[in-house]
């Protein structure tokens, strides 16, 4: 899809569509009654005659109006103008591109992006959001159709953002170029995530970091095997790879948009390309699902993609500790107890609590090969996140007041939500083992808490934040796929950085 901004009158665009809002009651927006008055009261008429009301989401489509210049006029249900916010603009935007993605037309003039969002006064905001709605309403994923498939032609190609003035072209093109960006790194997380795990293994995900760093040039990637591994004491996360014919891969990708001297922000995503739970097998109920338990790691690979794209001026390294959990006669078991990289030893309690043991080598490492300006993790780590916020936001853990109301404010501007949720002593003698430091579960009371503070024990020299999100990385039934947050958190969080670095 080709993206464009422009400042002009609706009624002397010449495209296959104009779109603009309507609002409850049949109040038509600044944009449709320009419309209206050069079309001679057409629009007032149709909506007198019924056929929209505004209520949000509804559409009607007007073909050949003889006094525009436009081939179609979609009008767009608002719904209540004094109700017009985030989510409902959000509403808004999709029903339209369902419609335009219905009709013959190859380009359209999108006015919804003028109209003003409650609480909102910046068009990059209003242009991004749109562009994000958009690509999240057109993807698809065929890739492992047969060859007789046809996936269906997209006719829309291109997309024209409006704005009142020509002085807030600057800030839509800073949104298209932001959306872009993001919606890159959302394909990326939501097509890996979407991957089958007999394709999508430790070593996929090692080659496709090559790939990525091949794409750009100030992106590298390096990929330790578990030979290299196993002489760093990586014991807790080889642990997890015992079990699996598919050898475990610590990736790391490097993108240097930043000067020399500015320490990285490094993102730290599990990579548990399948989830069996080992020993502790699951359910068969929905294991399908379990190749999603790498979207922290589809997550970094996302973000990194889109920091690259905007050629931000920032440091940013992704780590990947993939690993996949499966059982077998050299499994590790409960009871088992592995040393980590740090030194600190963990009993094993429950195998399915191994995103946790993957994650606290990584962390190790980075403590010990960078010196980070803040480090996030996000994983698909526990059940009890989806039970506590279900489906509307990640939980958000973390020891730095700052890191968490910055990602707080991050995941609020794009909409991909997280939510605080506390790390308190009190609950770290829920891990307390008779035989070793610790174990890797503190039994079935505050479930992702628990698994926060044991991630805190290997965090404790960062300035570090947690993002568990098991409830928000993928959606089941009818609409079962990956949704590519939190890169949307992420990328907005590397891009607020810049602009309070400026």
């Amino acid at each position: 899809m080709e993206y464009l901004v422009k400042s002009g009158s609706p009624e002397k665009q010449r495209v296959g569509c104009v779109v603009v809002g309507v609002f409850d009651r049949r109040k038509l927006t600044q944009q449709a009654r320009a419309l209206d008055f050069a079309a001679d009261g057409l629009l007032s008429s149709i909506l007198r005659r019924g056929d929209l009301d505004g209520k949000l989401g509804d559409t009607a489509v007007l073909h050949n109006v003889e006094e525009l210049l436009c081939d179609r006029v979609l009008l767009v249900g608002c719904g209540k103008e004094r109700e017009f916010n985030d989510r409902a603009y959000e509403k808004a935007c999709a029903a339209a591109i369902k419609q335009l993605s219905a009709l013959g037309g190859v380009d359209a003039a999108f006015y919804l992006t003028e109209q003003n969002v409650r609480g909102r006064d910046d068009f990059a905001w209003q242009v991004k959001s749109a562009l994000l709605t958009v690509e999240e309403n057109l993807y698809r994923f065929d890739t492992c159709r047969g060859q007789g498939f046809e996936s269906p032609r997209q006719k829309l190609t291109r997309l024209v953002f409006q704005v009142p003035r020509r002085s807030d072209l600057r800030a839509a093109e800073r949104g298209v170029n932001e959306g872009r960006a993001t919606a890159a790194g959302l394909k990326r997380a939501k097509d890996l995530g979407n991957l089958p795990a007999n394709i999508c293994t430790p070593s996929y995900l090692a080659d496709n970091a090559k790939e990525l760093a091949g794409a750009h040039d100030k992106l590298k990637t390096s990929v330790l095997g578990e030979d290299e591994m196993a002489e760093l004491g990586m014991g807790a996360l080889l642990g997890v790879s015992r079990g699996s014919r598919q050898p475990a891969r610590l990736i790391v990708m490097e993108y240097n948009g930043g000067a020399k001297k500015d320490k990285p922000i490094v993102l730290v995503g599990k990579g548990v390309t399948f989830d069996s739970g080992g020993i502790s097998i699951k359910p068969s109920a929905a294991m399908d699902e379990m190749k999603y338990d790498m979207g922290g790691a589809a997550s970094v690979f996302g973000a990194v993609e889109a920091a690259a794209e905007m050629n931000l001026p920032q440091n940013v390294v992704g780590v990947v500790p993939a690993v996949e959990n499966l059982p077998d006669g050299d499994a590790y078991r409960p009871g088992d107890i592995l040393t980590s990289m740090s030194g600190q030893t963990i009993e094993i309690l429950n195998t399915d609590a191994e995103g946790r043991l993957a994650l606290a080598d990584a962390l190790t490492y980075v403590e010990r090969h960078y010196d980070p300006d803040a480090v996030i993790d996000m994983a698909t780590l526990t059940g009890a996140a989806l039970v506590a916020l279900g489906s509307q936001a990640a939980a958000l853990y973390g020891n730095n007041s700052p890191l968490r109301r910055a990602l707080r404010d991050a995941g609020d501007t794009v909409g991909d939500r997280a939510w605080p949720m506390p790390v308190w002593d009190e609950y770290q003698e829920q891990l307390d083992s008779n035989f070793a430091d610790m174990a890797n579960v503190g039994g079935h009371l505050a479930g992702s808490v628990t698994a926060a503070c044991f991630l805190n024990r290997f965090a404790r020299k960062l300035r570090w934040a947690h993002l568990d999100i098991a409830g928000v990385a993928w959606k089941s039934g009818s609409e079962k796929g990956a949704t590519g947050r939190p890169v949307g958190l992420l990328t907005q969080y590397l891009i607020d950085r810049t602009h309070d670095d400026a």
